[in-house]
């Protein structure tokens, strides 16, 4: 290939990169618009802490499910057509949600729409990795993990003002109906971008399919990937015990409770924390090791529902909030060693693999949370803190300091 050629060709790459990033924050501000109220919206239309509980448990259930399909479609059939296809089932969602305000049907719609997080992870991820250099991987993350902070600290804000103005059942059809706009239309602009990049845009394609059969995949997984993904799973299981309950302790358990756009705005300041330590953070991975930065962030989750607990009015909420987006800024350097220790031919898949596995796991978390929340409060945040701190220790004790040098892991990427 000519050098002209190879020009054109990573360039065409790089279009179709920044046509991923788009559809990223154009149906990621529609995700977020309705996410963060959607326990207050089952509770305004009828439902309980079970089909709270419920929800947050078929997230990550879905979450489970969609992550390796989603990791062997982009293998399959090139990111590309896979994005189009993950953001029209998310559409679909988001349309029977909005038409249907009653909690059976949220919890129908949400097999649709709770899809697209986890459908696209694997073909964006595995497409942002082939196309920076060697050396600046986890940078190429984090700038990935940045795009997905922008709608997740504006949407909740956008929400709130719906639910201000239309109150909190209106509020989230509305945010749900503006979430199906941006969902379409972010095909649109895909489309523009992806259009010049056609000839770069299988570049996830050029090595073999990976297997159809999870197990057959899960015996190729690294020894050193199966430590993280223990440890993971503790410290998922501190993040998602109390997960669809923080709205409700922020705006109705606690004795000075704050009004959803207060909450938003709680938002807000953890997504601005973590936004801001990425760079630094991804530059200083850059040159040193990745295991303290992923211990740290362990470290963390065990402390955000202590924090919380004891935060009871807006002064203590903001520090908790301050903590809950420290405990982000290791999340890059976390994807970047799983897309390190995957194999080449198989690296969306084996990313989608690592998400199924650990995300049925947490919807069990899920479920437990919610019997926790209904006998006290107080013990759904420190059972959460527990499973964080086995999460820190036992990586601390047994993960790996090094990925391999990533020359050996990606050769033949071309």
């Amino acid at each position: 290939m000519s050098r002209a050629a190879r020009v054109a060709a990573f360039l065409a790459l790089q279009r179709t990169t920044a046509g991923a990033l788009v559809m990223v924050v154009a149906v990621g501000l529609g995700e977020r618009l309705a996410e963060k109220f959607l326990p207050l919206y089952v509770l305004a239309i009828g439902g309980g802490a079970a089909a709270i509980g419920g929800l947050q448990a078929l997230d990550n259930l879905c979450s489970a499910l969609y992550a390796y399909p989603g990791g062997w479609l982009a293998d399959r059939i090139g990111a590309k057509r896979a994005l189009r296809w993950f953001t029209l089932v998310a559409a679909a969602g988001y349309a029977l949600a909005a038409l249907v305000p009653a909690w059976p049907a949220v919890l129908a719609s949400a097999v649709l729409f709770l899809a697209w997080s986890s459908l696209s992870s694997p073909a964006t991820l595995s497409l942002i990795y082939v196309s920076v250099p060697e050396g600046k991987r986890t940078m190429g993350v984090t700038m990935h993990s940045l795009m997905r902070r922008v709608p997740k600290a504006l949407g909740p804000v956008l929400g709130a003002e719906c639910i201000a103005l239309f109150g909190e059942a209106g509020g989230v059809r509305v945010a749900l109906g503006a979430a199906l706009v941006l969902s379409l239309g972010s095909l649109f602009v895909q489309e523009a971008l992806f259009a010049a990049g056609r000839p770069a845009a299988d570049a996830t394609r050029a090595l073999p399919a990976a297997p159809r059969n999870p197990v057959a995949l899960l015996r190729r997984m690294d020894p050193a990937l199966r430590r993280l993904l223990a440890a993971d799973v503790a410290a998922r299981f501190c993040e998602q015990i109390p997960f669809a309950f923080v709205v409700i302790w922020c705006t109705k358990t606690i004795a000075a409770p704050v009004s959803a756009r207060g909450f938003a705005w709680l938002t807000v300041l953890e997504m601005a924390t973590a936004m801001a330590l990425y760079v630094p953070v991804a530059t200083w991975v850059e040159r040193s090791t990745k295991k303290p930065f992923v211990v740290a962030t362990f470290a963390l989750f065990a402390v955000f529902p202590l924090v919380l607990l004891a935060s009871r009015s807006w002064p203590w909420l903001v520090v908790a909030f301050l903590v809950r987006g420290l405990k982000e800024f290791g999340e890059p350097t976390r994807k970047s060693l799983i897309l390190d220790l995957s194999p080449p031919d198989c690296r969306a898949a084996m990313f989608g693999l690592y998400y199924l596995i650990r995300d049925v796991f947490t919807a069990v978390a899920v479920l437990g949370g919610a019997l926790l929340w209904d006998l006290d409060p107080a013990l759904n945040l420190v059972t959460a803190a527990g499973f964080g701190a086995v999460a820190a220790v036992g990586y601390a004790l047994y993960g790996e300091d090094l990925a391999p040098p990533p020359a050996q892991r990606i050769r033949g990427d071309g």
